[in-house]
């Protein structure tokens, strides 16, 4: 390895939003996560939705109205012969 162009790799204390915390090795001393194993859905096997900013909402409200093209039905071939 050269000299003096790698980072240093130091003890680091990772903290959850949920407030599990754990010790690994990385560059920096500390990190702040939103989501762990502790409390991601995969591994806990409950649902759970992170809603930042309302992503959530806006998509339902967005998708929830009723399209004109789904009322209309679909266009006859024999009507489109003649």
């Amino acid at each position: 390895m050269k000299e003096g162009i790698h980072p240093r790799y130091v003890e680091m204390k990772v903290t959850c939003g949920c407030g599990n915390t754990f010790v690994t090795r990385g560059t920096q001393p500390e990190m702040k996560v939103d989501i762990c194993s502790a409390c991601h859905p995969f591994y806990t096997g409950r649902l759970k939705y992170v809603d930042t900013a309302g992503r959530i909402e806006k998509f339902n409200n967005k998708f929830s109205g009723n399209y004109a093209s789904l009322k209309r039905g679909k266009k006859q071939n024999n009507e489109a012969a003649e």
